[in-house]
């Protein structure tokens, strides 16, 4: 398959674009500078496993007509004396040799494959990228793991751009696997239509109660992001949660692929959305692993460890208080835009960290109906879907940096976990011309010891977890649990 893959140049939506000289010399928005905080100085990883053998020269050659062409990528973040010592965007010239780096393996030197391409990309979270240039490198692996035949790494520092920009930006460097000329299938988001329950007086009674919930909603949770922000308000201290000021400890990356297929059921017998699903799982499973956790402090007085699987043995103390930090995607167009969409002048669609955060609760308990779950973690969200605290967080962390400074910008650091997804190819795709395994993307440098991101791709969802290794030693049993919870969920599906 290697000799197939010959260095040309691979025609992409991003090759028309050009540096664009209106970025130069032009400040870091709000949310790009609170990324370089001492305790949120937040890069993401991107595990990109491929089908085949990586031929570097093919891709550094593509990248000269991708990557390189947008000015994030082409860009200094230089500190402008002249201003307050802000940080603005230069335009650079760009050696490849210095971002793109392909290690001299030997096979017979690696005994466990995946445990060498867990440890080092555990390495890249150790050390940051210097300002010296800009803020991003890709790593080329050709170790054969248990899922793909090599795996590149791409670390971005995320002052260049949030997850929804990113993804676009990947997805306009790749084709489809069944027909090389075409671009990726990008889901789209539907937007909610009211209908004929707008019209008359009972529409617009309907009108102004909607509009007084969303109001009432968003003052309460304003004064609970508030109250987080300014640590009045606290997390449970669980074996999930670590201290404060850890943002910079090394991570840890593990991913678990499951069946988009049985997510896609379970969406549809119980009338729920994708997101509810895997936020369902996730509080199953998380109540799974820190009823084992508890379990395990409590065996000098019961001489045996519960796996977690019931109500009827529970260890877990009552009412815990476990929060993620979840984010969303402010753009007025949702989900996933093709690049030349988003780059395009006059669109809606921007470029950037163009995030907020809202803070959502996360149940911890054990449940005999595994459906519970999802019917609680739905009821969350719609709650928080009425409600403009991502909006609302967003403009406070602009307003804190013109007028309170970085300090008081900062992530919530109290929450236990980070939460995040984004949607990905609906088709199988290929990398300047590399068949692509699997996408795990995912973040380090967070004030936290948790982050679970979702991300689908073709007929496969994955969990990957980032982890302090102090704090959750064994990511691995999390994923089990995880994966254990969706299938309990999905039997319950099927048996009601």
């Amino acid at each position: 398959m290697e000799a197939l893959i010959k260095p040309i140049k691979v025609k992409t939506d991003v090759e028309n674009f050009t540096l664009d000289d209106s970025e130069a010399n032009q400040p870091l928005s709000p949310v790009a500078r609170m990324f370089h905080e001492p305790d949120s100085n937040v890069y993401i990883i991107a595990m990109i496993g491929l089908k085949t053998k990586i031929n570097a020269e093919v891709v550094k050659a593509n990248l000269v007509h991708t990557l390189l062409k947008h000015s994030r990528f082409s860009s200094l973040q230089v500190v402008d004396e002249m201003n307050g010592g802000r940080l603005i965007w230069v335009p650079t010239e760009v050696n490849l040799d210095n971002h793109v780096i392909v290690p001299k393996l030997d096979p017979n030197d690696i005994d466990s494959p995946d445990k060498f391409v867990e440890d080092y990309i555990s390495n890249l979270s150790k050390n940051k990228i210097k300002m010296s240039m800009p803020m991003w490198d890709l790593h080329l692996l050709n170790v054969k793991t248990s899922e793909a035949e090599s795996v590149s790494v791409l670390r971005v520092h995320h002052s260049l751009g949030d997850g929804t920009s990113l993804m676009s930006l990947f997805l306009a460097c790749t084709r489809k696997v069944s027909n090389p000329t075409e671009p990726p299938t990008i889901p789209m988001v539907k937007k909610a239509n009211s209908g004929k329950s707008s019209r008359g007086l009972k529409g617009k009674f309907i009108k102004l109660w909607l509009a007084m919930w969303l109001l009432w909603n968003t003052l309460v949770d304003a004064m609970m992001f508030l109250a987080t922000a300014l640590m009045l308000i606290k997390d449970t201290k669980t074996p999930l949660k670590g201290p404060l000021g850890f943002g910079s400890s090394p991570r840890r990356f593990v991913h678990r692929s499951v069946s988009l297929d049985d997510i896609k059921l379970i969406k549809n017998s119980t009338r729920t959305t994708i997101n509810d699903v895997m936020l369902g799982v996730t509080r199953a499973g998380l109540s799974r692993y820190l009823n084992r956790k508890y379990g395990e402090l409590y065996i000098g007085e019961s001489n045996k460890i519960d796996n977690g699987s019931s109500e009827r043995s529970n260890n877990l103390p009552k009412s815990i208080r476990l929060r993620a930090t979840f984010f969303m995607n402010l753009r007025p167009i949702p989900g996933i835009q093709e690049l030349a969409d988003m780059m395009k002048k006059g669109t809606k669609a921007k470029w950037g960290n163009q995030i907020g955060y809202l803070i959502y609760p996360v149940t911890i308990a054990l449940r005999d109906n595994p459906l519970d779950y999802l019917r609680e973690a739905k009821a969350a969200m719609d709650r928080k879907k009425a409600s403009l605290e991502a909006s609302f967080s967003y403009f406070l962390a602009k307003y804190f940096l013109k007028f309170g400074g970085l300090k008081m910008a900062r992530f919530p650091s109290q929450t236990t976990l980070w939460f995040s997804n984004v949607a990905g190819p609906q088709e199988e795709i290929s990398l300047f011309g590399h068949p692509v395994a699997y996408i795990a993307p995912s973040c380090f440098g967070q004030p936290n010891g948790l982050m679970i991101h979702v991300v689908s791709y073709a007929n496969k969802m994955t969990f990957i977890l980032s982890v302090d290794d102090d704090i959750i030693p064994d990511p691995h049993q999390l994923c089990d649990d995880l994966e254990v919870s969706l299938n309990r969920i999905k039997t319950a599906v099927i048996n009601q």
